[in-house]
């Protein structure tokens, strides 16, 4: 038996187990040799064994319009979404972070004012104790007499 029907049989047997047994591989290859571990996660993520897992590799890609699109492609929050083809629905998203993209720009000026006065109390309180230094350095005028 050659050594590629050998990692079938054996890829076979993890998929079965299922996403636990690959990452118990990984993480045994990690320990035991680390380029191996790096290895089994390339091979995990070029296969795509740990990104499609529950939707049924690549079955669960397709969402109609002509669009491919990963299960699990959450992306980033700052990403714009596409029209879910529903407008009621796309709208009220749209409102929804137009909203809290407002606010947070809200809150981020609340916090530099904040920031600013804590500035100002701090540079207020250092003249202060500069001028009480200077005040009881400076030589008292003996009184004449």
């Amino acid at each position: 038996m050659d050594i590629a029907a050998k990692l079938d049989g054996i890829t076979a047997r993890l998929d079965e187990i299922g996403k636990p047994a690959w990452i118990g591989v990984m993480i045994a290859g990690f320990i035991l040799f680390w380029p191996v571990g790096l290895g089994v996660l390339a091979y995990l993520i070029w296969s795509g064994r740990m990104a499609f897992w529950k939707h049924g590799g690549m079955h669960g890609m397709h969402h109609g319009h002509g669009r491919w699109h990963s299960p699990s492609c959450g992306g980033s929050r700052r990403r714009r979404h596409a029209d879910s083809g529903n407008s009621a629905f796309d709208e009220y998203r749209a409102e929804t972070l137009r909203r809290l993209e407002d606010e947070q720009q809200e809150f981020n000026s609340f916090l530099d004012d904040l920031r600013r006065a804590k500035d100002k109390a701090e540079f207020d309180q250092f003249m202060a104790d500069r001028r009480r230094r200077s005040d009881d350095s400076a030589p008292q005028p003996q009184p004449e007499g």
